[in-house]
């Protein structure tokens, strides 16, 4: 069985779980709510504070469901509690950020600025011109909301110019050499 899902989670106060009879969780927090429908394969119990998961079967389907099941319910007691961060950077010449209400929008060598329109609950900052910070209690939309920003301008391997993640290494190709013909 998989080790992640025999962890059991601890429950910090302000969070309330709730179960029902078909699998559906909800996960109640200072930050948010969160609902989510885990697998049928999966049994879900709440004891004094206490979240466990278990697996109804032995079958290879669903044991490969078990710690998937045991770290999604860990990530929504976390983002309701914490909230997820994801941050950006932008590198390049004249490339650059800002807010304008809620959406962003990015100057990254286009002839047109792009507008980024955000998903509900999901709060971009853009603390630098070159930084954004994208907040949310869902960690699969934040990890989305950062891949669909990035793709606007993906990091380029000559000069590495583009829209990164932060800390993100982007492995450098030399450029095509200057070639002499003797002639």
């Amino acid at each position: 069985m998989s080790r992640v899902g025999k962890k059991p989670i601890t429950l910090p106060q302000n969070v309330e779980v709730k179960i029902e009879n078909d699998n559906l969780v909800t996960v109640k927090g200072p930050k948010g709510q969160l609902v989510r429908k885990m697998p049928d394969c999966l049994e879900i119990e709440l004891e004094n504070g206490i979240l466990s998961v278990k697996c109804s079967s032995n079958k290879k389907e669903h044991r490969s469901l078990y710690g998937l099941g045991r770290t999604l319910l860990a990530n929504m007691v976390e983002g309701v509690t914490k909230s997820f961060v994801k941050k950006l950077e932008l590198v390049g010449v004249g490339y650059r950020a800002a807010m304008q209400g809620k959406n962003l929008v990015l100057n990254v060598g286009y002839s047109q600025p792009v507008h980024f329109v955000p998903q509900a609950g999901i709060e971009i900052e853009v603390p630098a011109p070159n930084k954004i910070s994208i907040t949310g209690i869902d960690k699969e939309v934040v990890g989305d909301t950062a891949a669909r920003i990035r793709r606007i301008r993906p990091p380029e391997p000559y000069k590495g110019k583009g829209i990164r993640y932060e800390n993100e290494h982007v492995r450098r190709k030399v450029g095509k050499a200057g070639v002499v013909s003797s002639g």
